[in-house]
């Protein structure tokens, strides 16, 4: 609105510093809440733990309430391993598309699933989540806020309408409390209809995360069907590139930038390598002469993440990144892209031979791999971390470990 000219900064500025009533995350389903519903979908926190608001007393006493029951799980041996399992894994994929959860959700399952010894790919969010409506009407896929949820009822009354219909994938998969989900579930309440939807009125009819590959992604990208235009989900368009997030901040309000509405602005190296902790930037803001025209959303691709409170029609964590050698990295100003959801489909309008002879004419890890020579810290991290389809983590990190406690060192 401010690059439309449609409000002043200091309007935005005051609306800004006032969003946030109390001490707490994101107050709409950003990526802290979604996380928060992964853990209590997983099995992994007590009932309504999900939603409380940080200010409420409620919170205190299950944080208390939970104190205790770590220390009854150790005399009971009941382990993580017993808990997270691949059923658990997909209870949650199933809760991520009912609530309109953040794509960061797909990065942060499958590290937690590697560290676990757990299986998961980026089919299972296909398999499992596909199809599965969103019926949690919170910003910034609807309308509410995240205390509005806890009030409706939280995640128990959505794991309980998924369970009703037959939606829930595995009710009887254990939790932490030592009972099934469905048990803790089963009669749990609902005060509120607007704000946690019947699955025949849903928010979204297919809420997912859509999972697209081609030429263009040829491990995978994805996207948050809650949070796009329906229209934009099927789409071809022309090429408008930025070669990393400078390059971005640096053209993108420039009158003079060749760029029209059915365009698809293309951003690369921002993925974990590209752009180290791979920010948060996949949300491209538009042009502001394409906002100028009362366009709101654009087709935008990156190998980057986005903020679980962004929206619009974006498609995310391009696998392999542009600066690991990805396909991205031969993208052109003026090539020709295919989106199309429902299918899962993301391609580059170019032969293979030619994609082959972009990607020889330059080396675009050459970057990240000066970064490396220079040593230390860095050098570990690029060198080790894996792409966003494979959770990003370390990969010395993944697999299950156990707990066993090394001797004293004194």
């Amino acid at each position: 609105q401010v690059k439309a000219g449609e409000i002043s900064m200091h309007d935005f500025m005051a609306a800004e510093a006032g969003m946030s009533r109390s001490a707490g995350t994101c107050n709409t389903m950003g990526t802290a809440s979604t996380m928060a519903c992964m853990a209590e979908s997983l099995g992994t926190s007590l009932p309504h733990n999900a939603a409380i608001p940080a200010v409420d007393s409620r919170r205190y006493v299950l944080a208390h309430l939970s104190g205790n029951r770590i220390v009854e799980m150790v005399n009971e041996d009941l382990k993580l391993s017993k808990i997270l399992t691949k059923e658990a894994f997909d209870n949650a994929i199933r809760t991520n598309a009912a609530i309109g959860g953040s794509t960061n959700a797909v990065i942060h399952l499958k590290a937690i699933a590697g560290r676990i010894g757990v299986d998961l790919t980026l089919d299972d969010w296909s398999r499992v989540g596909r199809g599965t409506p969103t019926v949690v009407d919170l910003q910034p896929s609807g309308r509410f806020l995240m205390e509005e949820f806890y009030y409706a009822g939280g995640l128990p009354a959505v794991l309980r309408r998924l369970g009703e219909a037959d939606r829930l994938p595995f009710k009887d998969a254990l939790t932490v409390n030592g009972k099934t989900l469905w048990e803790n579930v089963q009669d749990a309440p609902l005060y509120n209809d607007e704000v946690i939807r019947p699955l025949d009125n849903p928010l979204t009819a297919d809420g997912g995360i859509c999972v697209v590959r081609g030429n263009l992604a040829p491990n995978g990208a994805v996207l948050k069907p809650s949070a796009a235009k329906a229209e934009l989900m099927q789409h071809r368009g022309r090429a408008v590139v930025f070669e990393d997030f400078d390059d971005y901040k640096a053209r993108i309000n420039d009158p003079d930038l060749d760029v029209e509405a059915n365009d698809i602005l293309v951003m690369k190296h921002c993925g974990p390598r590209g752009y180290h902790g791979m920010a948060e930037v996949g949300n491209m803001g538009l042009p502001p002469k394409i906002l100028a025209q009362g366009v709101t959303d654009m087709v935008r691709i990156s190998d980057a993440r986005m903020s679980g409170t962004a929206y619009g029609t974006v498609v995310l964590h391009v696998a392999p990144e542009a600066a690991a050698g990805g396909p991205l990295a031969a993208v052109r100003n003026g090539d020709w892209i295919e989106l199309d959801c429902a299918s899962g489909r993301l391609h580059l309008d170019i032969s293979d031979e030619e994609l082959a002879s972009r990607l020889a004419e330059s080396d675009p890890t050459a970057a990240s791999t000066l970064i490396a020579s220079q040593g230390g810290y860095r050098q570990l991290y690029i060198e080790r971390v894996l792409q966003a389809d494979e959770g990003c983590d370390f990969d010395f990190l993944v697999g299950c470990r156990g707990a066993e406690v090394p001797r004293h060192s004194h």
